[in-house]
């Protein structure tokens, strides 16, 4: 498998926290290729492989997503609950990016399945750092599951 083949997916609706999370992706030389939808129904649609998702040369499946909770049409936690109950997709890591710290947004993402909850820090060298260390468990110390 090649860094090309380990894409992650951004499920985040702020362009601002996109263009931020980008730049702190870069910097801590995480460079897998990384696909970014806006609301949770694009994020099945690109899961499910449906409409313009539907090629997977150019859209496949995430090693690793990053889903925030407060999202547009569906919620990150619709979307985690979902993603947990289809079978081939269901071991796809999931680390929740978002701004919220309160305890049962925490305690409802971990009861959904989520594999780890971060708070998005508000200084970039923070977000750069938080990133550098994502990067190194998820994409290159973590053992991935089988599709």
């Amino acid at each position: 498998m090649t860094l090309n083949d380990l894409v992650i997916l951004l499920v985040e609706d702020n362009a601002n926290d996109v263009i931020l999370i980008r730049r702190a992706l870069q910097e801590a030389k995480v460079l897998n290729p990384l696909q970014v939808v806006k609301d949770g129904e694009q994020a099945i649609a690109y899961l499910k492989g449906e409409g313009k998702y539907a090629d997977r040369a150019k859209y496949p499946l995430p090693v690793l997503l990053l889903l925030d909770l407060k999202l547009p049409r569906v919620s990150g936690f619709d979307v985690l609950e979902w993603l947990r109950k289809q079978k081939k997709l269901a071991r796809i890591p999931v680390v929740v990016l978002t701004s919220s710290n309160q305890s049962q947004d925490v305690n409802r993402a971990y009861d959904l399945g989520a594999n780890s909850y971060l708070v998005k820090p508000v200084e970039f060298d923070d977000l750069v750092k938080l990133l550098k260390t994502l990067g190194l468990y998820w994409i290159i110390l973590n053992e991935k599951p089988e599709p």
